[in-house]
């Protein structure tokens, strides 16, 4: 059976009120080109563009043209006089085109395709694949964004994850972006993204969800940045504040990392330099994941009675405090440790103690509620958007980066339409 390609439009993509009458194939500067012609229904009747309601016809317009899905590696063209109605509301206003939205020149289908695509390939690629511009591109994801972020849902919200990213040049506030996401264990997304980590910043965040929203949060977690410490219980005073494992640990490698660099400064030309030289990974790796020469090389530091080996001792006896599931007997352990690490003498070890410390109730809660929501799933989400970021060698506008993070991460809704790409 032969099939024509109004068939195949009415097959995937058919506008309630408008029929495909014309289709052809022409021959242009850039390739072969379809055109199709569009017109309206005999028997259905024209509805505003604001309220979708029937209003009666005033005019038409001069014919316009949109962008559709290319089939075959052939372009498509979609061409349409629109009319103008009375509406009884809004007055005379042009009527409403289902795959038109505003004044883009691409159909809705197309731009959803594009931005489909956009989540995996950068958008330059985009652009050559499909033979469309980087600008086409982006707008098409920017309005698909708009849209999401206009219909999504952020009801039933449980666990947060508040957490920040630098993603310009130099250590200034506006270098950094602070990312809000949901952690449950049924969803992990990003909920929201503003520019730089102070304290109003955040605050700016969080009331762009709305109180509703953030009415039925019970768990946040975040790290020990001051500002986030200080906007949480305003926001959250009800909830279960945890700090992030991973902060926690990355805080703890530091110090032991920074012990290592001390003892070889101060060993510098003796044999006992030797004992540690080429081993920054191996001693920051856990002790069970050590195998072959770098467990000996590993033993070799341990027998020369360096800060870094007791470094290295108070950070294998620490990982220990993970595996609680009773809050009382993880206290007991971390004020153990705490006490031991002071004693120690070593002074990155203290001052990582002392944070501790500080922060031992929030510490702790990590402990009460592990199994409610996802913690590392912060950090992972950080990742992809580091991931997100690279793919385009770095995004210079804000906005640019907003819109390709909320994109890729926010599992934001689509518009449905008779047929998926």
């Amino acid at each position: 059976m032969d099939v024509k390609i109004s068939t195949l439009l009415n097959a995937t993509q058919r506008w309630e009120g408008f029929v495909y009458e014309h289709t052809r194939l022409v021959r242009a500067s850039g390739g072969l080109r379809i055109e199709v012609d569009v017109r309206a229904h005999k028997q259905r009747a024209a509805k505003c563009s604001q309220c979708q309601g029937v209003a009666p016809g005033y005019d038409h317009l001069g014919q316009r043209e949109w962008m559709g899905i290319p089939m075959w590696g052939i372009d498509v063209l979609l061409r349409y006089a629109p009319r103008r109605v009375t509406c009884p509301t809004h007055g005379v206003i042009v009527e409403h085109l289902p795959w038109n939205e505003g004044k883009h020149p691409m159909t809705v289908p197309m731009m959803v395709f594009l931005a489909q695509w956009a989540r995996r390939l950068s958008i330059k690629e985009v652009g050559e694949v499909f033979r469309v511009g980087w600008q086409r591109v982006f707008q098409a994801v920017n309005w698909v964004v708009r849209w999401g972020l206009e219909h999504r849902t952020l009801s039933g919200l449980v666990g947060l994850g508040i957490d920040e990213l630098h993603w310009g040049k130099g250590q200034r506030n506006k270098m950094y972006v602070t990312l809000i996401y949901q952690v449950d264990q049924c969803q992990r997304r990003l909920l929201g993204i503003v520019r730089g980590h102070a304290q109003k910043d955040l605050r700016r965040g969080l009331r762009r969800l709305g109180t509703e929203a953030l009415a039925s949060v019970r768990y946040v977690c975040s790290d020990m940045w001051k500002a986030y410490l200080k906007v949480i219980p305003q926001f959250f005073p009800g909830a279960v504040h945890m700090i992030d494992r991973f902060h926690v640990t990355q805080l703890l490698n530091q110090a032991v990392d920074k012990v290592r660099r001390l003892d070889m400064a101060t060993m510098k030309g003796r044999p006992q330099a030797k004992r540690i030289k080429g081993l920054r990974w191996t001693i920051l790796r856990r002790f069970s994941r050590v195998r072959g020469r770098a467990r000996q090389a590993l033993t070799r530091m341990m027998s020369a009675r360096l800060a870094t080996g007791r470094a290295w001792q108070l950070k294998e006896a620490f990982l220990h405090f993970w595996s609680y599931r009773s809050t009382r007997c993880a206290r007991e352990f971390l004020r153990a440790w705490v006490s031991r690490a002071k004693r120690s003498r070593i002074r990155p070890m203290r001052k990582f103690a002392e944070t501790l410390q500080r922060h031992e109730r929030i510490l702790l809660n990590w402990i009460q509620a592990r199994d409610e929501i996802m913690t590392g799933a912060v950090e992972g989400l950080n990742n992809k958007c580091r991931v997100v970021t690279r793919r385009a060698y770095g995004y210079r506008s804000f906005s640019v980066l907003e819109v390709m993070l909320y994109h890729t991460l926010g599992k934001l809704p689509i518009p449905e339409f008779a047929h998926r790409f």
